[in-house]
């Protein structure tokens, strides 16, 4: 590949950007472009900075720098939220122990796919890396109990969705639940990503664990090259729209892989843009080298994919907010759709088919006559579209 397939440069990224991207490429404490501080609007930097979740690596790359250019409000604003995402990480690892603690008790297996682990697996320091809550991997024969037990232990389900069909089980991937006394959430995974794509079994996830050296009590975590798959697969559902999710991976390259592993599964699992993908962006933007033996990957879809991803990372829009402008949330929607491999459009269309919650409100059916759905489902729609008219 050559740099000719994707050109940061040729972006025309805000001054605060760029800024932020030469600090945290730069290994050491001088920064290599001091001419990016000027005019830099600080406050715009600060949103920036906290939009992509960097404000624990750019503080300390501002407070080990001997001539700083930094305003000292912009220094205090960045501790402060250095010090609170430190005291939320010790929390979230607390919980974590506890968390594994209740599921093996109950015979539960389960694997921690982020938060903690991660963070101290990739940057040997819980206050490196920010998380709002824990991800946990559970097998779906195990959904019923876990959820009996959270619910024990003070846990609350937030935004759970209901189906007529039960097909919340491909087109979702898991349940979140909040603890509001003390102000942690989990999510619940029967699967890493939505939708119907492959993926790893959690048996063969299982047999490929590592133990986290963090923790008294045994808690287990993705492999190294699962754990690769699973961040750029989630980097790219999000769009990474933060750079937090590139700084995992460019942080994975540098500590090496084995690629011919990473490789088998980008191929096995029909995700090979997707890597290519990641790949590219981490090069471009953050210096990274991709392997040799991992360069064949690259094609015009992971380039398209690539320059597409620039307009998310280039604004200061939650990218899963409601309130999303129209603009955006149109260039979201055809990027999602870009990035599914045939056998996920085909189920795409096939969600069009399933009935919904609405249906089963405007024409309730016995559960033995639900099939029905399906041949209702288009009157239905006309049906609560004519209804919804004439209210309006």
């Amino acid at each position: 590949m050559t740099d000719r397939g994707l050109n940061s440069e040729d972006k025309e990224f805000s001054r605060e950007l760029r800024l932020i991207l030469d600090i945290i490429k730069d290994n050491g404490t001088q920064f290599q472009n001091q001419e990016l501080f000027i005019d830099i609007d600080w406050n715009i930097f600060l949103e920036f900075v906290s939009q992509h979740r960097l404000y624990p690596s750019i503080y300390k790359k501002f407070k080990n720098e001997k001539e700083n250019k930094v305003p000292s409000q912009v220094l205090t604003t960045l501790s402060t939220w250095y010090k609170r995402n430190t005291f939320q990480m010790l929390q979230l690892s607390a919980e974590m122990e506890q968390v594994s603690r209740w599921l093996v008790d109950a015979g539960i297996d389960s694997l921690f796919l982020k938060g903690p682990v991660l963070a101290y697996d990739l940057y040997g320091d819980l206050s490196m890396r920010t998380s709002k809550d824990l991800d946990i991997l559970i097998q779906m024969k195990d959904l019923d109990k876990v959820d009996q037990i959270l619910l024990e232990y003070g846990y609350k389900r937030d935004n759970y969705t209901r189906t007529v069909m039960n097909d919340w089980k491909w087109k979702n991937h898991h349940i979140e639940y909040v603890h509001h006394e003390k102000g942690i959430s989990l999510e619940i995974h029967w699967r890493m990503n939505p939708g119907a794509g492959k993926e790893a079994t959690f048996k063969e996830l299982w047999g490929r664990k590592r133990r986290s050296p963090i923790n008294h009590y045994p808690v287990y975590f993705l492999g190294r090259e699962d754990l690769f798959i699973y961040l750029v697969t989630h980097g790219a559902r999000h769009g990474w729209f933060r750079l937090r999710w590139l700084t995992d991976i460019d942080q994975m390259v540098k500590q090496g892989l084995n690629w011919n592993g990473v490789s088998f599964f980008f191929k096995k699992y029909d995700i090979k843009h997707l890597g290519g993908q990641a790949l590219i962006l981490t090069h471009q933007l953050l210096g990274a080298n991709i392997p040799d033996n991992m360069k064949g990957i690259i094609n015009k879809k992971s380039i398209s994919l690539a320059q597409k991803a620039l307009l998310f990372i280039d604004q200061l829009e939650n990218l899963h907010n409601e309130d999303l402008s129209e603009g955006v949330s149109k260039k979201f929607s055809d990027y999602l759709y870009s990035l599914k491999n045939f056998q996920q459009k085909l189920f795409y269309y096939l969600g069009f088919v399933f009935p919904v919650l609405e249906d089963a409100v405007l024409l309730p059916l016995p559960k033995k006559l639900h099939f029905l759905y399906f041949l209702l489902r288009p009157f239905l729609w006309v049906w609560r579209r004519a209804k919804r008219y004439s209210v309006s």
